[in-house]
């Protein structure tokens, strides 16, 4: 979304895409070339990166997440989130998909592709129980989804990640499997390793937001605060998610050029789970007589993952080197570009699918 567009009161004016936000895709190309890059050339630098940690929470992606995740957060308007909430047929839609197809998607999926890989099929599960709660508040708003919506979302996601982790994983790595004649996982899920990451990436950030919006407002007014101070951090979010892209690659960028092999198999999965979610996701919504920004909110809730969380419990639980936190460092890496490719795929697909809906996102040429 341009800056032009997220200073105006309405998003359905025409407008087009400044010269950052047209290049999207070769930014983030770019940084993922830089992080590997960075990883060949310094061999070191991902393992000093990689050790810079307090608890589970890697500092360096911390840093990036919370520069990337304030404007988006900054731009709610959070006197509406209320009416939201009570939304049931919002709440069921997305709930059911995140909590119930997501985690026996990718089950399903994980043993479609590697039967054979106990440790990745273990990882790509996991991945499949953490819920997105910090690049999706970007991906929607590039996208003109409802940012209202997608915090919302986002607080939900949050508290059932809480509650409901350790007995998903618990259901998905060793009931379900009994129950199908296959072999199990045990497997320990830190509690306090999902709170921590739950009020580290959603309410630092989401806190700064809210407060951003009700001193901003108070001090000189609604006006000045959408048309002057939005505008001014709005590059924040393109400068963290790049920063980000590229600690990922540099931390984890060995480990993808020493196992190109384990790398492939879990992306192809990882890939059909993405796609599947978010157009699952889209043509739910629609069904249940949602608009486009609602339903790209929808979808995009439904198809990202907490990748943050699934490596730290990865590793926590099997530790650094295991299959399974390759499998969960892999995520992120498929996520990243295809849930790019998706922003765009849902603009050219809005008017298609969502004619004259007053909640379009302006032209994109």
């Amino acid at each position: 979304m341009t800056t032009e567009q997220q200073s105006q009161p309405s998003r359905t004016e025409p407008a087009s895409l400044s010269i950052v936000d047209r290049y999207l895709p070769v930014w983030i190309i770019a940084a993922m070339a830089l992080g590997l890059a960075l990883s060949r050339i310094a061999p070191g630098f991902g393992s000093a990166l990689h050790n810079l940690e307090v608890g589970t929470i890697s500092v360096p992606i911390a840093i990036g997440l919370l520069v990337m995740m304030y404007p988006p957060l900054a731009k709610v308007r959070y006197d509406k989130l209320g009416g939201l909430a009570t939304d049931k047929r919002l709440m069921a839609v997305s709930l059911t998909l995140n909590w119930v197809v997501g985690p026996a998607c990718m089950f399903a999926l994980a043993w479609l592709f590697l039967p054979d890989q106990p440790e990745l099929r273990t990882g790509l599960i996991i991945v499949g129980l953490a819920r997105c709660i910090a690049m999706v508040l970007v991906w929607s708003d590039l996208s003109c989804g409802d940012r209202e919506v997608t915090a919302v979302l986002v607080a939900i996601n949050s508290i059932f990640q809480v509650l409901m982790f350790g007995v998903l994983g618990w259901f998905y790595l060793q009931i379900l499997p009994q129950w199908l004649g296959l072999p199990t996982t045990s497997a320990n899920f830190s509690f306090w390793a999902i709170v921590v990451s739950v009020l580290v990436f959603l309410g630092i950030p989401l806190a700064a937001g809210a407060l951003s919006r009700v001193i901003g407002e108070k001090a000189k007014g609604r006006n000045w605060y959408e048309d002057s101070y939005l505008p001014a951090v709005s590059p924040l979010a393109l400068i963290g998610l790049l920063y980000t892209i590229v600690v990922l690659f540099a931390i984890q960028g060995e480990q993808v050029i020493a196992h190109p092999g384990s790398v492939m198999r879990v992306a192809l999965p990882l890939l059909c789970y993405f796609v599947f979610m978010f157009f699952l996701g889209l043509v739910l919504s629609r069904a249940a007589g949602m608009g486009y920004s609602q339903s790209t909110s929808v979808a995009f809730t439904a198809a990202g993952n907490n990748f943050e969380l699934a490596i730290a419990v990865a590793i926590g639980t099997f530790g650094a080197t295991s299959g399974q936190a390759l499998a969960g460092t892999i995520g992120p890496l498929v996520e990243v570009p295809v849930l790019v490719a998706l922003v765009y795929a849902v603009t050219w697909l809005g008017p298609r699918m969502f004619p004259n809906d007053p909640t379009l996102p302006a032209s994109r040429s």
